[in-house]
């Protein structure tokens, strides 16, 4: 209640155009629009301002999710520079237009003819002569809404989904067309497919379609066609990591991943944040061992962990309430609790054990993991499946033995 009395008048008149600034939470407010056009114009004017304060932006067909830093700004204050955004006086983003060319042979492309009244060989001719744009992503890294002026095409979505449809299969559901960028379950009617990747982590830019882009399908086989593909990234040579050297996983427990603060500023592409749970017990972890409080770190669920040192290291563990243990060569073993610095020799196997409150626990490591970042993160997103994997029984984690933390997040 007292964040929405913060934000009281929520109206901002801009001439005949009404904007609506609703809080969401302590570190995001949501902006009500009246048109698809007018959603991306403003979305573009946000980006072009600048606001250092503001982390991330989530558009959809008449709302924006903004995501800022409360510490550094109030949602009074972010309200405040938001209104005095002309959305008129902006431009969108000049787009060239993006050619899709479709394999019309999709498995409902005939029952699509038969909801619509007409012939399939019309359904193609529709859905290729309408320009469409993106008007936002979400669902999966890569899935862009495309929306056309003149909806031609509205046919609703299957009643029962499929649990498995191939990527690069191209949809309509509702007024929307798509392309699914990997395979997933879903309910759209498929009347094609192309073999256009919309989704390509090797590329510099990996989603294909972005919002405000402007897109046309061609049916391939009436106008075979070249498509100019976003650039590759540099091919980089794989590290040779010594074997002898770092913490082996002898149980990974229920789940371990690797998180720091999240994958800021890719929600336009349809990647969420992700990152650490607890990201007051990430930041603890790491200041106990001496790293930046960004730093990726284990993120462990329900405990369970043990791993055998093959090199001597310092840890912390914070989070949830468990005890970790550590058995040395001799035999003997000690115990500690959490939110405290612990001196690991190699030989030494480490447990952390099952919380008796809490369920995520938090390993940092002195100086950090050696990881490749993914998107300017080293967090592992479970619904996307990008980042380092999940630890599993075997696996060996190598640590940065220099005295420069390079594990730290590159924006």
């Amino acid at each position: 209640m007292l964040l929405q009395q913060s934000l009281d008048p929520l109206l901002a008149i801009k001439g005949r155009r009404i904007l609506r600034f609703l809080p969401v939470n302590l570190s995001h407010i949501l902006v009500e629009l009246t048109s698809l056009k007018e959603t991306l114009a403003f979305y573009e004017a946000i980006k072009r301002a600048n606001i250092a304060e503001i982390e991330d932006i989530v558009p959809a067909a008449k709302t924006l999710l903004i995501q800022y830093v409360p510490w550094l700004i109030t949602a009074k204050e972010l309200v405040a520079i938001l209104r005095n955004i002309e959305i008129k006086a902006i431009a969108m983003r000049q787009s060239h237009l993006l050619t899709i060319p479709v394999h019309y042979q999709g498995e409902d492309l005939h029952e699509v003819a038969e909801l619509l009244g007409i012939t399939a060989t019309e359904v193609i001719r529709r859905h290729t002569e309408q320009t469409y744009q993106v008007a936002f992503t979400g669902f999966a890294p890569g899935f862009a809404y495309l929306i056309a002026d003149k909806t031609e095409l509205y046919v609703p979505r299957r009643k029962t989904p499929r649990t498995r449809i191939p990527a690069g299969s191209v949809g309509l559901a509702g007024e929307f067309s798509g392309v699914y960028p990997q395979q997933s379950p879903g309910g759209w009617q498929l009347i094609g497919t192309t073999e256009i990747k919309m989704w390509d982590l090797s590329r510099e830019q990996p989603a294909f379609l972005l919002p405000g882009d402007t897109v046309q399908f061609v049916d391939v086989q009436k106008a075979p066609v070249t498509v100019s593909l976003p650039e590759k990234k540099q091919s980089i040579n794989a590290l040779s990591f010594n074997k002898d050297k770092g913490l082996y996983v002898i149980s990974a427990g229920l789940q371990t991943l690797f998180q720091d603060e999240g994958r800021l500023g890719a929600a336009s592409m349809g990647v969420s944040a992700s990152g650490a749970l607890d990201k007051c017990a990430l930041h603890a972890a790491n200041r106990l061992v001496g790293n930046p409080p960004s730093l990726a770190a284990l993120e462990i669920t329900q405990g369970g962990l043990i791993l055998k040192a093959q090199q001597d290291c310092v840890i912390a563990l914070s989070g949830a309430d468990c005890t970790i243990s550590l058995k040395q060569t001799t035999g003997d073993i000690a115990f500690f609790s959490t939110y405290q610095t612990i001196d690991v020799r190699s030989g030494d196997e480490i447990t952390v054990g099952i919380p008796t409150a809490g369920v995520r626990s938090y390993l940092a490591v002195r100086r950090g993991f050696e990881l490749s970042p993914v998107l300017g993160s080293y967090a592992f997103d479970t619904l996307a499946q990008i980042g380092p994997r999940a630890l599993q029984n075997g696996d060996i984690l190598h640590l940065n033995d220099d005295n420069a933390s390079t594990g730290i997040i590159s924006q």
